[in-house]
């Protein structure tokens, strides 16, 4: 009986793999940011046409992925704790980690919701450009807050004009004032953004 050689999907011609799903991925939402209306459709034609090139040359995709994974380290703070980066850049995106609201190394007194999120934004800012982005850049936002009935409207007055149009997604997460890991802190914010 004569062996048959069973062809692995992921070396298939038909399937392009998942790095070049991501890369497809990537590039409809690079091509697609920041447009809208008549110009939503070109921009969609054209990132499929760049998805399906990167469909059938994955290893080219891979290499021009630079960097893989680099991390970053705040300026103005020593090394991070040894499981964590500050930030993390793989090709043309940056994940920041949680920045809380508040650090007694910064300021004497932890302030309100209000102080604290302009507090982490501005650190948010600095470690973006640090990393060769900005705020205009910033895809995803995501906050902790601590008892967010009270402590959301405070924040979102802080939060005003830290992003330029149009702002990012947003999400939250609450919890009680006694798990935001630290006593003070009533906000965390961490995000991904895209290098130019």
């Amino acid at each position: 009986m004569a062996a048959t050689r069973v062809r692995s999907p992921r070396h298939s011609p038909r399937s392009p793999g998942r790095r070049a799903a991501l890369t497809a991925g990537l590039v409809t939402l690079a091509s697609t940011a920041g447009v809208t209306g008549d110009a939503a459709p070109a921009a969609e034609e054209s990132a499929t046409q760049a998805a399906s090139s990167a469909g059938t040359s994955a290893s080219n995709s891979a290499a021009a992925w630079s960097p893989r994974k680099l991390a970053i380290t705040r300026k103005d703070r020593a090394a991070p704790h040894p499981l964590l980066s500050h930030a993390v850049r793989s090709g043309p995106l940056v994940f920041l980690a949680g920045s809380g609201g508040w650090y007694p190394e910064d300021r004497p007194d932890p302030g309100d919701a209000k102080v604290q999120i302009d507090s982490a934004l501005r650190a948010m800012k600095m470690l973006l450009e640090q990393a060769g982005s900005s705020m205009a850049n910033v895809l995803k936002v995501h906050m902790t807050i601590a008892d967010p009935n009270r402590n959301l409207p405070l924040i979102n007055e802080g939060y005003k004009g830290h992003f330029p149009d149009p702002p990012p997604a947003r999400s939250y997460s609450g919890c009680g004032v006694d798990q935001m890991g630290r006593d003070g802190v009533l906000v965390q914010v961490d995000c991904v953004a895209v290098v130019d």
